[in-house]
């Protein structure tokens, strides 16, 4: 199947519009929770399982994501997952009290889970390995700029309107991204329908629940040492027990055989093992900016926007940059840069100017930009046409995954340098967070070496046909 050219020129906005409503919600909500817990009359810590329960939905339901794309169709399921999302966003709106918002979430959870994969699975298929690069530009931006903006517009919502506002803006989006789709998703389906692996699902949905679950807590030290070694016991015994079913299985949920392909394995645990770095950011950020600096809510939002602006400005000539130097020199050279510019923010403290600020946040977005569009093109670069659905959805995985343990590493490592010091010393707070930051920059640093076993004319298909 062929996509007309209106579907090769709107449906990366589409999925990028998609994904930014996802990305921006998952973040947003956090700053609301204060809000949240006084209209409904709650304790804030009573409200964790409203992060939670989203958070565990994504998990669980991503990995079905691909068996229903090839089953039902690529629009169908895309369409339904933005109709479920837009639903569930309605009713967390609407919600009178926190059982009905938590249920609210996983509804929501379970449609951002079908989304990306579902969108990515279609751009995949409708883009010749030649200019998939560029469309991948466009649908990465929303991954970039939607943590860093949710905080920020966050706290205006909830300053100048409502906590249930929140949930009310995805509905116009929600409506408009399901109008677009119609007209221009594509409808693939799979070559052969295959039987969905429950067994495997069983294994991994609740193994994946359980660890992200637990990096979570974790990850706000809310859980004992002993307890949490048990639970990460469990988890991991679940995943390989599910390794060893998916070994016999003829169809397995998610076909771990893909590993094997040079390009899709440097690309998946290599970009896992740089967003252990990059994604411990999101939170440490703003408490440097608001507990290290003393600055209002409103000025570290800002803060953070250089480095959405300078993500968008890469798109133009990431493209270049790989036609001419290749993806193992790039991806090699720029994760370094990823961590020295991590590193420069253990120089941030109060009297640091402003600029220099606004300077290393700009490094930060272009850096961070050419990285993900690099890592998440090649990861396509060698993988059959019938083999997309799956491989996105394992790549979705591990994005997921990736992100949760980054952000419990950050906060593990700035717990470690605090010690028992309280938090409202600010010296000792900055303190630690400089040392948290080094810490992810040496990790970052340390991720390079993934790359390197990439060969120089890998995903060449991509960067030279792009260029």
């Amino acid at each position: 199947m062929t996509a007309p050219d209106s579907s090769k020129r709107y449906l990366p906005w589409v999925v990028a519009t998609t994904l930014f409503m996802e990305q921006l919600d998952s973040t947003i909500v956090n700053t609301a929770v204060p809000a949240i817990a006084a209209s409904l009359q709650v304790t804030p810590l009573s409200l964790k399982a409203v992060v939670t329960s989203y958070i565990l939905s994504l998990a669980v339901a991503i990995p079905v994501s691909g068996w229903m794309a090839d089953r039902y169709g690529t629009r169908r399921v895309f369409m339904s997952a933005i109709a479920i999302f837009t639903i569930a966003s309605m009713l967390c709106g609407l919600s009178v009290n926190s059982p009905m918002l938590v249920a609210a979430r996983l509804l929501q959870g379970f449609g951002a889970a079908m989304m990306m994969p579902v969108g990515r699975i279609t751009i995949i298929r409708t883009f010749p390995k030649s200019e998939l690069l560029r469309a991948m530009n466009f649908v990465i931006i929303p991954a970039l700029i939607g943590p860093l903006l949710g905080p920020t517009v966050g706290g205006l919502i909830v300053h100048w309107l409502s906590w249930r506002e929140i949930f009310f803006i995805n509905v116009p989006v929600g409506l408009a991204a399901i109008y677009l789709a119609r007209r221009y998703m594509p409808d693939y389906r799979g070559e052969k329908t295959r039987p969905l692996d429950m067994i495997g699902l069983v294994l991994f949905g609740t193994g994946i629940a359980l660890l992200s679950w637990l990096l979570e807590v974790f990850g706000e030290h809310k859980i004992d040492p002993t307890s949490g070694a048990v639970l990460l016991l469990i988890s991991c015994s679940l995943l390989a027990a599910y390794a060893w079913h998916a070994r016999s299985e003829a169809h397995p949920l998610l076909r771990l055989d893909l590993f094997r392909i040079r390009t899709f394995r440097v690309s998946v645990l290599g970009g896992f093992a740089t967003r252990l770095g990059v994604s411990g950011l999101p939170f440490l950020l703003p408490l440097l900016y608001q507990l290290g600096l003393g600055l209002p809510a409103w000025q570290s939002g800002l803060l953070m926007m250089p480095s959405a602006a300078a993500a968008m400005g890469m798109k133009f000539i990431s493209t270049r940059l790989l036609g001419r130097f290749g993806y193992r020199q790039v991806l090699v050279v720029n994760t370094v840069l990823i961590g020295i510019t991590i590193s420069m923010y253990s120089f941030v403290k109060a009297g640091t100017p402003l600029p220099l600020i606004v300077a290393i946040s700009l490094c930060l977005g272009l850096f961070n930009s050419l990285q993900f569009s690099s890592m998440n093109s090649i990861a396509y670069a060698d993988v059959d046409a019938q083999d997309s659905s799956m491989a996105s959805t394992i790549a979705s995985s591990m994005q997921q995954l990736s992100v949760s343990f980054g952000l419990a590493c950050g906060s593990l490592v700035t717990g470690f340098f605090l010690g028992d010091a309280p938090q409202s010393d600010r010296a000792v707070l900055s303190n630690a967070l400089h040392y948290a930051f080094l810490t992810l920059a040496a990790l970052t640093i340390l991720s390079s070496l993934t790359f390197w076993t990439l060969r120089p004319a890998d995903g060449e298909a991509i960067s030279k046909g792009s260029a």
